[in-house]
Parts: structure tokens; C-alpha cells; sequence
């Protein structure tokens, strides 16, 4: 029965580890996997769709209508007419009834029309291809922020993984450091107050593991929800994070507005707000239309329309004009309107230019701070280390006490610290100015 249970437990294991499946991903192909999972990305590629169906449905007014019709009249009582009496010699005044038709009536016919000629037609279909522009760069607006929010978090988890070795490397030192203290105390050269210090020393560090540890098993969750990734998957990290990759390309000295997907997005915007004005504008002309019917209709007193009998076929072709004389002055605020919205269009424009603006100037100053503040506090960490080195050196010499250890060690986790957080400001700054001049 254990082995079977065994064998039972194995054969579980063996499927949920199926059931999982690893991704080892460079930032890049982060971004990439959370584009194609999206919500927000599926959602406004539906957008685009939807805006496709609208455009064919305006092309469709553009396109003959063809409809088919069918009548059928049972009278139970036949309409009766009055003529007058005088066409029988009677008095006049007088009207004699008399019914005309038949009992059943029969119709079925086609009905075509083809528009000709309507200026709110006409503009829609010019408009057709930059609505699809409209919605096409909303979608590439949702990518850039899901692009921009990704590389955000990987490279906070890069980071935190960087300064995970770190922790290693000190808690390898107390280690060390941890042995050499209890050996020296065996001989009498060392207090058991300093073997107790270390060891705090040690678990502090051993318990700041498990902290940041927590904090990126959380952010490596958080990670794959916002990717729309299985939580049951694994997710392994595959890049790092240089001072040479930060500083590459680091500060281009032109940008373009135009350059910037919501400064594009606003722009279609506008185009769109000026189609407006043009259609209603063109609502005002007349339109015109083509028509023709072609029917066939039987009368019979009995229910015999599928025995034979004659059919009396009716055709006919014409134009329809319809000229718009006076609605309210409906139309003219219809204009107006819309020109409204273009003038808003141009402000909000103006806006975005000035953000713009103000988003590079800023990005420039954090910029140049951070990369500035990284390579102040690398040198920091070489220094800490220094000192580190020299200060256990002269204690296992036994020229120095566990003293200046502890204070050497505290400078040298500062630095690391220090270090770990102007890295991560520095590539999140050239995310930030990458974003701001268009360039991500």
C-alpha cells in the first residue's frame, strides 16, 4: 500500500509539473509576451475591429439596396365605390354601390436603389482609413504603457536579484568571520560577547535575505499579472543591468513632437474633428438617388394562385432629388459644433507640446543626476570594500577589535544599497526619457 501510494504521489507531482511551464525571458521578449496577453491590448485590438465593421458599414451606402417584397390581401368584404346615378340615367345626386377586385390579391416584386450623389456618404468614405489610423494608434498608445510598465518591474526585480548577491557575499563574510571569532575565542583572544555580536550580525543579514527574497517572489507575481502570465508558470529573469547599458545612447539632443504616439493620436484626432465639419457642411447640398421596382401582381376569386392563371408583371425606373430647404438651423449648429471640437483638438495639441517639452526637460535633469549619483556611489562601494578588507585583516592580526568590523561591514551594506537604488533610478530614468522623446 506505501508504494502504491508512492507511485500515486509521483504520478501527481508528474502532472502538475506538466501543467506548468517555464519562461526564461529577456526584458524584451517580457514586453513582447505581455503585448500579445494583454486585456488592455486584446481589448483595443477589438476596438479596431468594431471600427472595420463600422467602415464597411458605411461603404455599404455606397452600394446598390436591393429588397424583395411579397403582399397578400384576403378581403373578407370587397371595398365598395359609389358612382353616380346619372351614368345609369338617374337623378343626379344620386350613387349607385358597387364593388370592384376581387377576393385575393397577390403581389411580389424587387425593389432596387442606388445612391448617387450624398456629401455625408462621400466624407464618410474618405474618412474611412484614418478612423482605422484613429483606433490602430490607440492600440500602439496601450502597448507603449503596458511596454513601459514591464520594463519598469523587470528591471526592479533585475535589481533586486543583483543586490541578493550581494547579501550572499556579506552573509558568506559573517560567516567567516562568525568561525574565525569562535576559533579565536577557544584560545582566549576573544570575548564571548564577540561571538554573540557577530552572530546577531549574521542573522540580521540572514533575515534581510528572506525580506527581500518576499519582495521579489511578490514582484515577480505581480510581473506576470500585469503580462496576463499563469501564476502556476515560472518566470526566470535572463537579463542584468550594466552601468554601460545605461549609459549607452544615453541622451539624444533632438526630439519631435511628432514622435510621441499621443501627440499622433491627437493629431488623427483633429483630422477626424475637420471630416466632421466638412460632412456637415456638405449635409446642406442636395442628394440624389436612383430607383426601380419590378412586380407582379394576380387577382383571383378563389385561392388558386399556384394553379396558373395570369400574372400582371409592373416595372418602372426613376430619379429621387431631395433638396434640404430649412431644419431648424439643426445643421449650422452641427458646424458649429464641430468646429468646436477641432478648436478643442488644436488646444489640447498646445497642451501636449508644452508637456512634452517639460516631460524631456525633466527627464534630462533625473537623468544626468542618476547616472551621476550611480557612479559616486560604485566608487562608495569599492571604498566600503577596501576598508572592509583592511579592517578583518588587522583583527585577524589581532590589531583591531570586531568593533571597527561591525562599523566596516555597516558602511560597506550602506554602500551596496545605495549603489543598488541609484541603478535602479538611473535605468528607470532613461526609461522615463526614452518615453518622453518618443524613442521606447
Amino acid at each position: 500500500m506505501i508504494k502504491l501510494f508512492t507511485v500515486f504521489v509521483l504520478m501527481l507531482l508528474t502532472i502538475a509539473l506538466n501543467a506548468q511551464k517555464t519562461n526564461s525571458f529577456t526584458v524584451q521578449q517580457a514586453v513582447d509576451y505581455a503585448k500579445q496577453n494583454s486585456v488592455q491590448v486584446k481589448n483595443a485590438l477589438l476596438d479596431y475591429q468594431v471600427q472595420k465593421q463600422t467602415n464597411r458599414e458605411i461603404t455599404s451606402a455606397a452600394y446598390p439596396q436591393l429588397s424583395a417584397n411579397g403582399n397578400f390581401q384576403d378581403f373578407l368584404v370587397i371595398p365598395t365605390s359609389l358612382l353616380p346615378g346619372v351614368i345609369t340615367g338617374g337623378a343626379p345626386g344620386t350613387f349607385i354601390p358597387v364593388q370592384f377586385g376581387t377576393k385575393y390579391n397577390a403581389t411580389g416584386g424587387f425593389d432596387v436603389n442606388q445612391l448617387l450623389f450624398d456629401g455625408q456618404v462621400f466624407v464618410g468614405l474618405i474618412a474611412r482609413s484614418r478612423a482605422l489610423e484613429f483606433y490602430a494608434k490607440q492600440t500602439e498608445i496601450t502597448e507603449e504603457m503596458i511596454n513601459v510598465n514591464v520594463q519598469k518591474i523587470y528591471y526592479q526585480l533585475v535589481v533586486g536579484k543583483q543586490q541578493m548577491t550581494s547579501i550572499d557575499a556579506n552573509i558568506t563574510r559573517f560567516e567567516k568571520l562568525l568561525a574565525d571569532t569562535k576559533e579565536i575565542f577557544k584560545q582566549g583572544f576573544a570575548e564571548k560577547l564577540d561571538v554573540d555580536k557577530v552572530s546577531v550580525q549574521l542573522n540580521n543579514l540572514q533575515t534581510e535575505k528572506i525580506k527581500i527574497q518576499s519582495q521579489l517572489d511578490a514582484g515577480n507575481a505581480g510581473l506576470k499579472f500585469l503580462m496576463n502570465m499563469p501564476q502556476k508558470d515560472f518566470l526566470i529573469l535572463t537579463d542584468s543591468i550594466t552601468e554601460e547599458k545605461i549609459k549607452t545612447d544615453l541622451l539624444a539632443q533632438d526630439y519631435k513632437y511628432e514622435d510621441r504616439k499621443e501627440y499622433q493620436f491627437l493629431t488623427i484626432g483633429k483630422t477626424l474633428n475637420e471630416y466632421n465639419v466638412r460632412r456637415f457642411k456638405l449635409s446642406k447640398l442636395p442628394t440624389l438617388a436612383a430607383f426601380g421596382n419590378y412586380s407582379q401582381n394576380a387577382q383571383r376569386q378563389t385561392f388558386d394562385f399556384f394553379k396558373g392563371g395570369q400574372w400582371f408583371t409592373t416595372s418602372l425606373i426613376g430619379l429621387r432629388l431631395s433638396v434640404p430647404l430649412f431644419d431648424g438651423f439643426a445643421r449650422n449648429s452641427r458646424i458649429q459644433k464641430a468646429r468646436l471640437e477641432v478648436q478643442r483638438s488644436n488646444n489640447n495639441m498646445e497642451q501636449l507640446r508644452s508637456s512634452i517639452d517639460n516631460d524631456v526637460a525633466q527627464a534630462r535633469l533625473k537623468i544626468t543626476a542618476a547616472v551621476v549619483t550611480m557612479d559616486n556611489q560604485k566608487k562608495n562601494i569599492e571604498l566600503a570594500e577596501k576598508v572592509y578588507n583592511t579592517t578583518k585583516i588587522k583583527y585577524e592580526q589581532g590589531l583591531g577589535n570586531n568593533q571597527e568590523i561591525y562599523n566596516a561591514q555597516t558602511e560597506l551594506k550602506v554602500a551596496q544599497n545605495n549603489y543598488y537604488s541609484a541603478l535602479y533610478d538611473a535605468i528607470i530614468a532613461k526609461i522615463d526619457y526614452q518615453k518622453a522623446t518618443g524613442k521606447l
